[in-house]
C-alpha cells in the first residue's frame, strides 16, 4: 500500500474516487453529486492523499485550509469496505497530518455527523446539559467519533440538529503543531 498525493495525479483516479464516495456516502449516490466532490476535493488549494494498492485506490483523505491557514478542516476520510480496521484510516490520518503541519497550520478540525442515531447524543435535547451529555458519551452503533479520539482528537464541540431534530454534528480537533 502506498499513501500518494491525489491533487498531482487526480486525473487517473478520478473514476475511482467517485465509485468510493459513492460506496460510503449516501450524499453522493448521484453522478453529479460524486463529480462535484471530486472535483473540490482536487482543488490545488487543498490537500488529498490517497491510499492505493497497485493501481487501485481504496482510500481517501481531504483537508481544507481555513482560518487563513492556521487550520484545516478535515474533509473527507473514506476507506474501501474490504480495507478497514486494518489500520488503513490511521496511517492516512498521520500522513494527512504531517502534511498540514509541513504547512504551518496548528489545528485539524472535522465534523463528524450523527444522523443514524449511533451515539448517545442522537435525539437528546443538546441544550440541556450539553457538557455533561458530551462527556457521558456513548457509542451504540460504531459511530466513527471514536476512531478520532484514538488517534488524539478531542471533541471540542457539538451542533444539535445539523442534521435535523435530534441529529447532531460531533466536532474533533487535534493539534498538530505548538510552535
Amino acid at each position: 500500500m502506498d499513501i500518494i498525493d491525489i491533487i498531482n495525479d487526480g486525473e487517473k483516479y478520478k473514476s475511482q474516487m467517485m465509485q468510493l464516495l459513492q460506496s460510503t456516502f449516501a450524499c453522493y449516490e448521484s453522478d453529479e453529486n460524486a463529480k462535484l466532490e471530486v472535483e473540490d476535493l482536487l482543488n490545488p488549494e487543498r490537500i488529498c492523499l490517497g491510499l492505493v494498492n497497485g493501481d487501485t485506490l481504496v482510500g481517501l483523505i481531504g483537508g481544507i485550509p481555513t482560518y487563513n491557514g492556521n487550520v484545516y478542516e478535515l474533509h473527507l476520510l473514506v476507506i474501501h469496505q474490504d480495507y478497514r480496521r486494518q489500520g488503513y484510516g490511521s496511517k492516512l490520518l498521520q500522513v494527512f497530518e504531517v502534511e498540514v503541519k509541513k504547512r504551518g497550520a496548528y489545528t485539524i478540525y472535522l465534523g463528524s455527523d450523527d444522523e443514524y442515531n449511533q451515539t448517545s447524543l442522537a435525539n437528546q435535547d443538546l441544550y440541556v446539559d450539553l457538557w455533561d451529555k458530551v462527556k457521558n458519551i456513548k457509542n451504540l452503533n460504531n459511530h466513527p467519533y471514536e476512531f478520532y479520539l484514538k488517534n488524539g482528537y478531542t471533541i471540542v464541540g457539538v451542533m444539535p440538529d445539523a442534521n435535523g431534530l435530534g441529529k447532531p454534528d460531533i466536532y474533533l480537533a487535534k493539534r498538530v503543531r505548538d510552535k
